[in-house]
């Protein structure tokens, strides 16, 4: 870049920002929000709402299985569209389409009947979903440089943890004072907060630093790396494969734990809603640190070994709830899991963007999103198959612990980025 270009992108950002705040900062604050309505509500509240809405709806592990597997096809879905959809009509548009389309389909999620109605209407939720996440975390790469995405990335990932906190605490409460239409007060609440959330990424999203004036927070690397990668190099649909096999297991096996653990807890422990609903608040506790420690720590070690860090401490939490340990085992086995939940997230975004280069960021996480969206598809089904038949979720636990443990091999063989 020219002396003159670079006092420009200089003038911008003293006209566009204070010394204190680059406007990344409110990209990754907006972004908190986004993957809080999108990921956190739309899917994650789904879990706590189970026990009730299962009762309420008189439907079986199987049929609440199936519909969680029709967000994720919608989910699926929407990841196929939405690297055209970013070209055309670029991040912020879509984010918020999507964003809409959740706000709408959560209310229809409080007035459903039977099995049908809410399995296509959390099919639209899992199209929405995926609508708002795919371009939010594509925003990642635009606007941070490979030293700071694991940070970026891993902040607006706590947005998950924030809404788990928040099912956990407000659907006992709900069904508490609500009673049988409990489920159905909380699906509106839920809508209203995702309304909310459309309203102000509609305002702050902004596409890319250049739009303001900025360039890209992090360390400037030399010839620019990140826009060096233009077109896909011999080996990048080998790598783009192995990353996402690792975002399928992560996707096969933390769903079936994220979906059924508090039914776990009711059923098969014999907590009270509002005991286990506290657990579950825990998980969204701790997930809140989750994504930032390992995505600064992937920044540093690298983005293999966060991966392989991340998915041993995930196959442990699996192994002591599969192992139906006492009580006291089995919050260990939470705290685990919200530990490390949201760490493969944080990396894997940060990841496509340092193998692949920025122009291909979007694209790339998109690619690996369909491995992931297919293993969250395939999982709770199976799960609930496995709990239907057995009476237990033991086994679909050990066997995540088992894919997860593979996972953390897998991982230690991933190449070296160009860019370190």
């Amino acid at each position: 870049m020219s002396n003159k270009a670079s006092e420009q992108g200089m003038s911008g950002n003293n006209l566009q920002s204070t010394p204190s705040l680059h406007y990344g900062w409110v990209i990754v604050g907006i972004g908190f929000l986004i993957i809080f309505a999108c990921l956190g509500l739309g899917r994650y509240a789904y879990t706590m709402l189970i026990p009730s809405m299962q009762a309420g709806l008189d439907l079986t592990y199987d049929k609440m299985g199936f519909i969680g597997t029709g967000n994720f096809c919608g989910y699926l879905l929407s990841v196929v569209l939405a690297p055209r959809l970013i070209r055309q009509f670029r991040p912020r548009a879509v984010i918020t389409s999507g964003l809409v389309v959740i706000t709408l389909s959560l209310f229809g999620m409080s007035i459903s009947q039977g099995f049908y109605m809410p399995l296509v209407i959390y099919f639209m939720v899992g199209m929405g979903t995926g609508f708002a996440n795919i371009p939010t975390f594509a925003l990642v790469s635009y606007w941070f440089r490979s030293d700071q995405r694991g940070k970026a990335a891993g902040l607006m990932i706590g947005g998950m943890g924030a809404a788990i906190v928040l099912a956990g605490v407000l659907v006992p409460f709900l069904n508490h004072n609500f009673g049988a239409n409990g489920w159905r007060v909380g699906w509106r609440l839920l809508s209203l907060a995702a309304l909310i959330v459309t309203i102000l990424a509609a305002w702050l999203v902004r596409n890319s630093p250049s739009e303001m004036g900025l360039e890209p927070i992090g360390r400037t690397i030399p010839a620019s790396y990140d826009q060096q990668i233009p077109r896909e190099r011999k080996g990048d649909g080998v790598l783009l494969v192995r990353l996402g096999l690792l975002y399928l297991a992560f996707g096969a096996t933390f769903m079936v734990y994220g979906t059924f653990i508090v039914t776990t807890l009711v059923r098969e422990y014999g907590f009270s809603e509002a005991k286990a609903g506290m657990y579950w608040s825990w998980v969204g506790f701790f997930s809140l640190f989750s994504g930032l420690v390992f995505g600064v720590l992937s920044d540093r070690i690298g983005r293999k070994y966060g991966l392989a860090l991340a998915f041993t401490i995930q196959s442990c939490a699996y192994l002591l709830a599969g192992l139906k340990p006492d009580s006291q085992w089995l919050i260990i086995s939470i705290v685990l899991f919200g530990s490390a939940v949201f760490s493969i997230p944080a990396i894997m975004a940060a990841a496509v963007g340092d193998y692949l280069g920025l122009p291909r960021a979007a694209a790339a996480f998109s690619t690996v999103t369909i491995f992931f969206a297919a293993g969250q598809t395939v999982g709770p089904t199976l799960a609930g198959i496995i709990g239907r038949a057995t009476g237990s979720f033991s086994g679909a636990y050990l066997l995540a612990a088992l894919i997860t443990a593979s996972a953390t091999i897998f991982a230690l063989f991933l190449p070296k980025p160009d860019s370190d």
